[in-house]
């Protein structure tokens, strides 16, 4: 028995405006792509034209998208955080859960304030991200190793990493499986990872590599030949080169040598948001239509129950 009335989860996602509207698209994005492990240009060079070009023209494009995918309880990516933190607490009743967000709010170093002015003195820092990037996980390592100084009576511990493990592995997969089950198998199973840029991987960071260990170990989960799966990587942004194969072209292609029906899934994305509901299940799908072929997302994991247990199963290791 986990003896833990001083110990908490504490469940960290992107992030995600507060409402559908330019001036909150703004302040995000602006929190977003100040991070320099985001974008990696010297501020003295990219602040002139973030606030100058970008936010302007990308906070209202951006809010529209927002608003089409918006729930009646807010942000697809805030809801279903929420409801999975909840859903944790609810299989770790003697650990205390929260969640937190890299940009926006609730703000990560808050809510390591908040426990710790709690009484918490362990608390395992969960990035919700499974496979590690320096954009990612390494950003949220950034922010707990300013904050762990200033309280050295508390022991943080951080995930960096569940690419491969097996809860969540099967998690994944028993989702797809179940998605089969109730609305037929595509010709095709095409996973779509969040892209970085080439020259990040070249440099040494390991995401793709650990995308495609995610990839292969769910394809076999499912017993997957080789030929009946892809996986690609999307949400471009700017002009450089980013990690191919390129989702949509890949889609593309496949519709325009005679694949009658593909289904895409996202599994570096823990829960749905604006690159898996705006960008995929609506852009994607709209595009492939129009080539004569057939896509269907298959959601992400959510605040699904097997979810849940493995990752309250990777937290309680955590703190072995």
């Amino acid at each position: 028995m986990l003896d833990a009335p001083d110990t908490a989860v504490l469940a960290v996602n992107l992030g995600t405006p507060e409402t559908p509207t330019a001036p909150a698209v703004r302040r995000y994005l602006a929190e977003f792509l100040s991070d320099p492990r985001v974008v990696a240009i010297p501020p003295l060079f990219w602040k002139p034209l973030l606030y100058g070009l970008i936010l302007p023209l990308r906070s209202g494009r951006s809010a529209a998208k927002y608003a089409q995918v918006w729930l009646p309880d807010g942000s697809p990516l805030m809801v279903y955080t929420r409801r999975l933190a909840e859903a944790m607490q609810g299989l770790m009743p003697d650990l205390r859960v929260r969640h937190a967000m890299r940009y926006g709010s609730p703000a990560l170093p808050a809510e390591l304030d908040r426990l710790a002015a709690e009484g918490m003195k362990r608390i395992v820092v969960l990035p919700l991200y499974p496979q590690y990037s320096t954009t990612t996980t390494a950003s949220i390592e950034d922010q707990v190793r300013e904050w762990q100084p200033k309280h050295p009576g508390v022991t943080v511990t951080l995930v960096r990493d569940y690419a491969v493990d097996p809860d969540w592995v099967a998690a994944v997969a028993g989702s797809i499986r179940q998605w089969w089950e109730q609305h037929g198998r595509g010709e095709t199973l095409v996973f779509s990872f969040h892209g970085i840029p080439q020259r990040l991987a070249d440099a040494g960071d390991p995401y793709p590599q650990r995308c495609e260990a995610s990839a292969r170990a769910i394809a076999q989960a499912l017993e997957l030949a080789d030929d009946d799966w892809q996986l690609t990587y999307q949400s471009r942004f700017g002009r450089e080169k980013w990690l191919q194969p390129y989702a949509e072209p890949t889609l593309w292609a496949m519709a325009e040598r005679g694949v009658r029906s593909m289904d895409v899934v996202c599994p570096g994305f823990a829960t749905d948001c604006l690159e898996t509901l705006e960008e995929v299940a609506m852009g994607f799908t709209e595009t492939v239509a129009q080539r004569g072929a057939t896509m269907r997302y298959i959601p992400c994991l959510n605040d699904a129950q097997a979810h849940a247990l493995a990752l309250s199963r990777l937290s309680i290791a955590a703190l072995a």
